[in-house]
């Protein structure tokens, strides 16, 4: 089987490749404007190039079985970057795909196309209603897919909850920062709200997953998260705890807290942008019943497992990153003012 990875460069992606070529498959291309730079290189074909150019969608297409759609821009790029991304590039591949006749097409899109909902579980069945470019890209992206499944390709959707473990960086890293050098951490809101995250292990496997069962069955859209959550303010207190400098948690009032963060992202002072912090107060989980009943999915990490995880990832790689920054989960992202906020924790 030869398996196109777009974005292979990227968190998901350099977490998927190991996980094929784990289960034995070694006929792997990565499509991405990012040169690939792990130990894995010499075990892959590279291209890079933008799924944007269509010469590159087509290169990448040649005598490809599969393909998993992981390439994406994320909310910290402009909102052109976002839609011409998320939106034309994925029009690209598909129509290369379809030309020369890939057996499946796996887009990894996101719950961010439920936008900050009414109620709770999330099923893959309710409304759409994306927060900011991203959330709207990633919902017209889907519609792209859906065109095509018409057009009789198998196009599994696999939407995941904000997802961490090895290799991620990005936000995540200005949490990890805060805990290593002894500082607690400011939650928006009490803390009292559950929010559903996903280990890239058990994301990487539901990929799997959607590419080993019948094509019948895998031509679906699957809410895929941890199965194991309790609230934010437990989850990410235990990766202080497992820090060991008994720092704490603290929440502050939501909606100062998220006016003062809209004001910092609009100056351009602060990394965390609208879906962060407008939806970190409340609560945000999916049901994952379908993907458990119909992929098989059994998710092997709670939310605190995979927190911990990505942390001692983080400190033991840390030489290796703490020098650099940018807008990918490959990297920390500038902490801006809150560099000096954190002194006060």
């Amino acid at each position: 089987m030869k398996v196109l990875i777009t974005g292979g460069s990227g968190f998901l992606g350099i977490n998927m490749i190991r996980h094929l070529i784990k289960n034995g498959i070694n006929d792997i291309v990565s499509l991405d404007l990012i040169p690939f730079d792990y130990p894995e290189k010499n075990e892959i074909t590279e291209i890079i190039g933008d799924i944007r150019d269509k010469k590159n969608a087509e290169l990448a297409m040649q005598e490809v079985d599969m393909v998993i759609h992981t390439a994406a821009a994320l909310p910290l790029y402009t909102d052109q970057e976002i839609m011409t991304t998320e939106v034309d590039g994925t029009k690209n591949l598909l129509e290369f795909a379809e030309l020369a006749n890939v057996k499946r097409f796996i887009h990894i899109s996101s719950t961010a196309v439920y936008g900050i909902p009414d109620h709770h579980p999330l099923c893959e069945n309710d409304k759409l209603d994306g927060v900011g470019a991203y959330g709207k890209a990633k919902i017209l992206a889907e519609e792209a897919c859906c065109e095509y499944r018409n057009k009789d390709m198998c196009v599994p959707i696999i939407r995941p909850k904000s997802f961490i473990g090895p290799e991620r960086l990005g936000v995540f890293a200005l949490f990890y920062d805060w805990a290593k050098d002894g500082c607690g951490f400011p939650m928006i809101g009490n803390g009292k709200n559950r929010y559903q995250l996903l280990d890239v292990e058990d994301l990487c496997e539901a990929i799997y997953l959607s590419m080993t069962i019948s094509a019948e069955t895998a031509n679906d859209t699957f809410n895929i998260g941890a199965k194991e959550f309790t609230t934010m303010k437990e989850d990410y207190q235990a990766v202080l705890d497992y820090a060991g400098f008994n720092k704490k948690i603290k929440g502050f009032p939501a909606s100062p807290m998220i006016w003062t963060l809209r004001i910092l992202e609009f100056f351009k002072l602060s990394p965390l942008y609208k879906w962060v912090y407008e939806t970190a107060s409340k609560d945000s989980f999916v049901s994952i019943e379908k993907a458990e009943n119909i992929l098989g999915y059994t998710p092997k990490y709670s939310n605190k497992d995979a927190l911990i995880r990505n942390y001692k990832w983080y400190i033991k790689n840390l030489k290796s990153f703490e020098n650099s920054s940018g807008v990918s989960h490959r990297v920390p992202w500038k902490q801006g003012i809150l560099k000096i906020v954190k002194v006060f924790f």
